[in-house]
């Protein structure tokens, strides 16, 4: 077995590559064991609930180990890979040859997985190395499967406890301790999997878990109500090997299965707190966009915005804008905490857009600040990183208000939910010619229906109704984009 002096091998953590993030999925490994990094080289890249990022490594050595796989979900401050900084070069040992207690922890790719040890009092989190700021909290974590923490007992307990007799474990290194009394420790389950058992009326004690480590899953709670009984009757099983890394998607004879994960799971988190936080209203109105279809030919052919991408969508913002600008009441937010309505100064532009990772919001900082060209580079700049799958998590933050444009899909209009944090959003229907009465007369017209969703615990009627008003005039008239500046 190869030596190696332990003091020359570093570790490097997953880091928060976002404010306040806990967890992130390891897409690509750059680098194997044996290669010779350098400080700086991109060595992997990871996805977040925001965003794809690649991560740097911030010193000199030889690989010694990566300890998870592509497509594993690691908590944040969990050691991802070793790196030999002594200059030693010697090739790792064989992972059936490392010591158990050397071996990987937690690997969790489609569930929890058993987090890093509590760092001691006075350690603070784990430097960003991408992204824009470290929270000041901390993240709690459940502690790492050990002798001195009964989790798998306790977990063992309260099956052995249901089911009259205790199931059947997963192998392990070591042999397991005694389990501890019944009620020691409340069930394995993550908050969302709580939520669903809370909203079934399902009770979690008489779950049993079939996932990892005794957690109890999402299919645990659908199969006790489908039962009908509290319990099972036979032992469980512990999943198949090839069950611990879930693939991305996976067929059975009537159906596909796609774990809900990185920017999709944190899409459906914001939007059901969004949903059932803030009282939407939504306002619908339909216009004729004639005059600014025109306008935007013009601009296409206009010198000023040689090399930039022209669409209506830029002229739909810039009257978003000048509305906002008429209307400055509706760029705000609710603080819950402080019971206070905080009216922004800036509008931070968002525009929603739809990646093969999911539905994400980056947005443009200072829009108002912006000449129609710089927003017109700014909008391509946004739409190019958006597909590209490289948005930071820094642009995704601080939104004020948002953009969604369903007409691109052919749809006429919606009601979007509220980008988390934002009081305000408008859906932009698709452009076509309808049959409209034109100085007296019924005529082909380009038309459209926007609307616009408001928080009404900041926006009433009135403003929104303004708002909203104010947009489809300057739509309908674009020069009140010079009259109304």
């Amino acid at each position: 077995m190869t030596t190696m002096t332990e003091a020359s091998v570093r570790e490097f953590k997953m880091p928060d590559v976002g404010e306040g993030l806990t967890e992130a999925e390891i897409l690509k490994w750059y680098v194997q064991p044996g290669d010779t990094v350098t400080d700086g080289q991109v060595v992997c890249e990871v996805e977040t609930a925001k965003a794809a990022v690649e991560l740097p490594i911030p010193y000199d050595g030889v690989v010694r180990d990566l300890h998870f796989p592509e497509g594993t979900t690691v908590d944040v401050g969990t050691a991802i890979i070793s790196v030999d900084v002594g200059g030693g070069g010697a090739a790792p040992a064989p992972a059936a040859e490392q010591p158990a207690a050397e071996q990987p922890a937690a690997v969790r790719p489609a569930a929890a997985a058993p987090a890093e040890e509590p760092k001691a009092a006075g350690s603070g989190r784990q430097p960003v190395l991408v992204g824009y700021g470290v929270a000041t909290s901390s993240t709690r974590r459940r502690p790492r499967k050990g002798p001195d923490v009964p989790v798998q007992q306790a977990s063992t307990a309260i099956q052995t406890e249901l089911n009259g007799h205790a199931p059947v474990a997963p192998a392990a290194p070591e042999a397991a301790a005694p389990a501890a009394p019944a009620g020691t420790e409340r069930p394995l389950a993550k908050p969302p999997v709580r939520k669903l058992a809370k909203d079934l009326g399902v009770d979690l004690t008489t779950v049993v878990p079939t996932g990892p480590d005794g957690i109890i899953t999402r299919e645990d709670v659908h199969a006790a109500v489908a039962a009908a009984v509290p319990v099972v009757t036979e032992p469980q099983i512990a999943p198949a090997p090839a069950a611990v890394q879930a693939p991305a998607s996976y067929d059975t004879a009537r159906e596909t299965r796609i774990p809900v994960k990185g920017v999709r799971k944190a899409t459906a988190a914001a939007m059901v707190g969004s949903a059932f936080t803030a009282p939407h209203v939504t306002e619908f109105v339909t216009v004729d966009v004639t005059r600014t279809m025109k306008l935007v030919e013009e601009l296409k052919a206009d010198k000023e915005f040689t090399g930039l991408r022209v669409n209506p969508l830029l002229l739909i913002a810039k009257a978003l804008l000048v509305a906002i600008r008429r209307n400055p009441d509706v760029n705000a937010s609710w603080d819950e905490a402080a019971q206070e309505i905080v009216v922004k100064h800036y509008v931070n532009l968002g525009i929603a857009a739809a990646t093969p990772r999911g539905l994400i919001v980056p947005n443009i900082k200072d829009a108002q600040a912006k000449t129609l060209p710089q927003l017109a580079e700014s909008l391509g700049e946004l739409v190019a990183t958006a597909r590209d799958g490289k948005t930071s998590p820094a642009a995704m933050q601080g939104g004020t208000v948002t953009i969604t444009n369903v007409g691109v899909f052919g749809v006429d209009t919606g009601t979007p939910i509220l980008n988390p944090g934002e009081s305000a959003i408008l859906a932009v229907g698709a452009i076509k010619p309808q049959p409209w009465v034109h100085k007296g007369k019924v005529k082909p017209r380009q038309v459209t229906t926007l609307a616009l969703s408001f928080d009404h615990r900041l926006v009433d009627g009135e403003l929104g109704s303004k708002v909203l008003a104010d947009v489809a005039a300057i739509l309908e008239q674009p020069k009140r984009l010079i009259t109304w500046a």
